[in-house]
């Protein structure tokens, strides 16, 4: 009999719902537009049992992958567990398995030296494959269609890297599905690396580098010619895993950098170059970054202090909440300078933001507009609990870089958003005309929506919801994939 733990970790907003399902044809208030011809997949960690430690972490749970397909005003939505090596083997055994987030010391014998990986936190159709990806394993490949498992794939032993970065790219120019890994060779080491698959899934180059130091390495961005990764101090060893600590801590005595490696193959390592930021700081998700001159910018949502909760500072500090708010910033290098400093550092909304998204047609190019989700404390909040950062968000914001302009959507005083996802009008529509489509979870109801809103008029509010008849489960990322775009599926 199942019984999960009274924590924070499995309970209110973060409570397993475990549900696979099938719903044809969508109950949808407003109208949900025809041109809209396309599936939009995301996923969230929902342990299948109760976990073998209390104070476990949310996001060790499997990963449980959704699927919305539009057609002609219609969405239909599919759900379904991603089917891991851990899922299979705990599935048999009835019981968990595998400890405790990412600390294989913790694990029972029989399962020692599994693929641990819960592929819980990405998904993303390339190549005709849905890939279901988390950083600390490898590539976990589904059919995006029936979400049926096929399995891990290191694509026919030409990607040597040991992990698969969940925060992957799609080059608008090539095509190119653009990645990376960290603690390539093994749990806690500097080694990295990034590569390039080819619109048909394969393999094109692997460039290896080692990071100045083990961090936590969420995402990165591209620009036309470099791969851009940002190192700051949620690191780990394995005294931390031995004491049964959080993998991660934030160490605020380390410095922040930002590396920039060429694209290319017969790239090495040796040619990453490194800038140091001024102060630091704490910084996740990436909006984008791009090329001016011999210029870098590198926009993401940067807070003074750690973000994290769960991943305490390693000195003893107590967590600052305000300290955590994290608000869109540039980063600017120069790499005709002969300095390591950044060039530049300037915060470019109030907002208190994060989980930003752009068009996905301009990754890696010059943008002006970009989309993220906003906490507004200033707006009446009627509901229990948070995310598992004890964020609020309840906006979604949009930013017009280029104008300077912002505009916003409220969900109201019972509703907490998840990850927006941008969908073009057209695929030959301007950068921004188009759609934003996001989960909004109403935490009084107990259900959710998913909303369709103008991407250039979210003070509209939504012009039309699909509608769940359950709450599902707090998510962390997500994208649209437009029909035209499937290989060997019907449009």
């Amino acid at each position: 009999m199942a019984h999960f733990p009274d924590t924070r970790s499995f309970t209110g907003v973060l409570r397993p719902v475990r549900l696979e399902c099938d719903i044809l044809d969508m109950e949808v208030e407003g109208e949900i537009p025809a041109s809209m011809n396309g599936t939009f997949h995301r996923v969230h960690p929902d342990s299948q049992f109760p976990p073998k430690f209390a104070d476990d972490q949310f996001f060790n749970g499997d990963g449980m992958v959704s699927l919305f397909h539009f057609r002609g005003g219609k969405v239909d939505f599919k759900q379904r567990y991603a089917r891991t090596d851990k899922f299979k083997l705990e599935r048999a055994a009835g019981r968990a398995l595998f400890g405790a987030y990412r600390n294989p010391l913790t694990d029972d014998e029989e399962v020692k030296g599994q693929i641990r990986s819960t592929t819980n936190t990405n998904v993303m159709v390339h190549a005709g494959k849905l890939f279901a990806m988390k950083e600390d394993g490898p590539c976990l490949i589904m059919d995006p269609m029936t979400l049926e498992t096929e399995g891990f794939t290191f694509f026919d032993g030409k990607l040597k890297n040991q992990t698969f970065s969940a925060h992957g790219k799609v080059d608008p120019v090539t095509g190119n599905f653009c990645n990376f890994g960290y603690a390539a060779t093994g749990l806690l080491t500097r080694d990295c690396s990034f590569f390039e698959i080819d619109p048909q899934g394969n393999v094109l180059y692997e460039t290896f580098f080692e990071a100045p130091y083990y961090c936590m390495m969420h995402d990165y961005a591209i620009t036309e010619h470099y791969a851009v990764f940002h190192i700051v101090p949620s690191t780990s060893n394995w005294d931390r895993l031995k004491a049964g600590l959080p993998h991660f801590g934030f160490d605020t005595t380390l410095p922040v950098y930002l590396g920039v490696l060429p694209r290319g193959p017969g790239v090495t390592g040796k040619d990453i170059r490194w800038f140091k930021a001024p102060k630091t700081i704490f910084a996740s998700h990436v909006m984008n970054a791009f090329e001016d001159g011999t210029k870098i910018h590198f926009d993401t949502p940067e807070a003074v202090g750690n973000c994290f909760p769960f991943f305490p500072d390693i000195h003893g500090a107590p967590f600052d909440p305000i300290a955590a708010r994290p608000f869109l910033t540039r980063w600017t290098v120069d790499l005709a300078s002969t300095s390591d400093e950044f060039l530049k550092v300037e915060q470019l909304s109030h907002w208190i933001d994060e989980f930003p998204r752009i068009d996905e047609r301009y990754v890696g190019q010059p943008y002006a507009h970009g989309y993220m989700l906003v906490m507004d404390p200033e707006m009446p909040v009627d509901f229990p609990g948070a995310r598992a950062s004890g964020f609020r968000m309840n906006r979604i914001g949009h930013i017009n870089h280029a104008t300077g302009a912002q505009d916003s959507w409220w969900a109201g005083p019972h509703c907490m958003i998840q990850e927006p996802c941008f969908v073009p009008r057209s695929p030959d529509s301007p950068e921004g005309d188009g759609w934003i489509i996001a989960v909004v979870d109403n935490l009084v109801t107990n259900y959710s929506d998913l909303v369709v809103l103008d991407a250039q008029r979210l003070e509209d509010g939504p012009v039309g919801r699909a509608k769940l008849p359950f709450r599902l489960k707090s998510g962390l990322h997500g994208n649209w994939c437009d029909a035209s775009k499937y290989a060997g599926f019907a449009a």
